[in-house]
């Protein structure tokens, strides 16, 4: 199907489910991405011990920081 045929369907409230390969979909820009950060021992033990008191890992918490911090551009 061509993208303006496809374009008439979703703009006139058709399904197009059909016509997707959702094998292959994605989101873009959510790719895990690998990063290393040193923190002192005593930022650590902190960290743990917040992680600890809402019961998630370490790396969930951090990533909770950082995405609120980074929200409130």
């Amino acid at each position: 199907m061509k993208a303006a045929k496809f374009d008439e369907k979703f703009d006139a409230g058709e399904s197009v489910i059909r016509e997707l390969d959702l094998r292959k979909a994605h989101r873009p820009g959510v790719q895990a991405k690998r990063v290393n950060v040193d923190f002192p021992a005593w930022m650590v033990e902190s960290i743990d011990r917040q992680a600890r008191r809402f019961g998630i890992t370490r790396q969930s918490l951090i990533k909770l920081w950082l995405a609120e911090k980074l929200g409130q551009r």
